[in-house]
């Protein structure tokens, strides 16, 4: 692990349009070797695009494979790059805003395209945050991502297991909540909503703290910009009305957001997840034919 952090502390310098055509190409080998994880995703994009040929998913899954390995080396970037060059790189529209974080409890809602992180990096150039974290299981790997993800301001990063009082408190001290709302982590806290039509365990998390803090909920979205030319992160205006007096309600128009801009990138969105793991009582699993532990990444 210590010569893979040093191998992207070394191509950090290559420029970016160089590092993004390695990773595209690492990508595409993964898509060949990696089968559990090339069915897993090919599975996901049947379930959502049923109307797409077999030829239009396979092309969507090498393209996820190539965008999510080049996340992976330009990370690097993210981690030990100066400012200067982030705040080349990241173009955000149309700005953080701060002035809104500062006024009231806010949560900043970040669907898992596979430039999460630059939405993170974003934030963090101009305000402290604090988020849900899972620590990585190798301790070298997790070192260097928590000081990465830290290195411009303070960050607060809470387990899983502590619950959401310990997030209540940041958030009431002052800290926007950087949340990750559209993983399978189990039918607890979690409602079965439609996700592109098909029943998905998700949490109902966002509604619920909005509800107890009277937070606003900021969408945030990263993607790449065309040819090369780094990252785009676009906060969307605040959700009018939310959560209102139905949780429910709620979390399917939360749902029904992440679709629209899953739609707009459709390979950048973070397929090789077994998004529809947990399934209502008397269902069959969708991923039967894979058995690979399904580990979510953590910000």
């Amino acid at each position: 692990m210590r010569l893979l952090i040093m191998l992207m502390w070394l191509l950090h310098w290559l420029p970016l349009p160089l590092l993004a055509r390695l990773g595209k190409a690492i990508g595409s080998l993964l898509f060949i070797y990696k089968k559990s994880r090339r069915h897993i995703t090919l599975i996901n994009l049947g379930l959502c695009f049923p109307e797409w040929s077999e030829e239009q998913r396979r092309t969507i899954a090498k393209q996820h494979f190539q965008n999510y390995a080049r996340s992976v080396l330009e990370r690097g970037i993210l981690w030990w790059a100066s400012e200067a060059r982030l705040r080349r790189l990241i173009v955000i529209e149309p700005g953080v805003p701060v002035a809104a974080i500062e006024a009231s409890p806010t949560i900043l809602l970040c669907p898992h395209f596979v430039s999460l992180d630059v939405a993170g990096v974003a934030v963090m150039l101009e305000s402290s945050l604090c988020s849900i974290y899972t620590q990585q299981r190798n301790p070298v790997f997790d070192q260097v991502l928590r000081k990465g993800r830290s290195r411009f301001r303070p960050v607060k990063l809470f387990a899983r297991a502590e619950g959401v009082k310990s997030i209540i408190r940041a958030m009431r001290d002052g800290l926007p909540f950087f949340m990750l709302p559209d993983m399978d982590f189990g039918a607890k806290d979690a409602e079965f909503v439609p996700f592109f039509g098909v029943s998905a365990a998700t949490l109902t998390a966002p509604a619920r703290i909005a509800a107890a803090t009277r937070a606003k909920v900021i969408p945030v979205v990263a993607t790449y910009l065309p040819d090369y030319r780094g990252w785009t992160v676009k906060f969307y205006p605040a959700w009018e009305n939310f959560p209102g007096d139905d949780i429910l309600a709620a979390t399917r128009a939360m749902n029904a957001f992440v679709e629209d801009r899953v739609r707009e990138t459709p390979a950048e969105y973070f397929w090789v997840h077994k998004r529809f793991k947990t399934r209502p009582p008397g269902e069959n699993s969708f991923y039967a034919a894979n058995t690979q532990d399904d580990v979510p990444p953590a910000y």
